[in-house]
C-alpha cells in the first residue's frame, strides 16, 4: 500500500513560514530550508533580546537618573543611598521619568534625601 502524505498541510505550513520571512535578504526569503533556519534563529533572537531590552532600559534609567543627580550635586549611588535611607520607595523609572520630564519635582525629591 503507498504511503499517504497530507501534503495540504505541509504545504501550508511552508506557505506560513515563508510569508513571515518576507523582507528577508536573498534566499533567505524564498528558499525554505534557508528560510526556516532564519525564521528559528529570529524566534532565538527575539526571545534573548526581549530580556536584553530589560538590562538596558534600566541602564538608561540608572544613567538618566545620574545626570540629574549630578546637576544638584550628588553622585548616583550617593542619591539612591540617600533616597533608601529616607525611606522613599520609587522605582528607577518613576525617578528617571521625573528627571526627564519634571526636573522640578526631581529637585524637590534631592532636597528632601539631603
Amino acid at each position: 500500500m503507498p504511503r499517504s502524505v497530507n501534503h495540504v498541510a505541509s504545504k501550508a505550513k511552508r506557505t506560513r513560514i515563508l510569508k513571515l520571512t518576507k523582507g528577508y535578504f536573498g534566499a533567505r526569503k524564498n528558499v525554505w530550508t534557508v528560510a526556516k533556519n532564519t525564521w528559528e534563529k529570529g524566534l532565538t533572537y527575539a526571545y534573548r533580546d526581549r530580556r536584553n531590552k530589560k538590562r538596558n532600559f534600566r541602564a538608561l534609567w540608572i544613567q538618566r537618573i545620574n545626570a540629574a543627580a549630578r546637576l544638584e550635586g550628588m553622585s548616583y549611588s550617593q542619591f539612591m543611598g540617600a533616597l533608601h535611607k529616607a525611606g522613599i520607595d520609587l522605582n528607577r523609572k518613576v525617578l528617571a521619568d521625573l528627571a526627564v520630564n519634571n526636573p522640578e519635582a526631581f529637585k524637590a525629591i534631592v532636597d528632601k534625601v539631603k
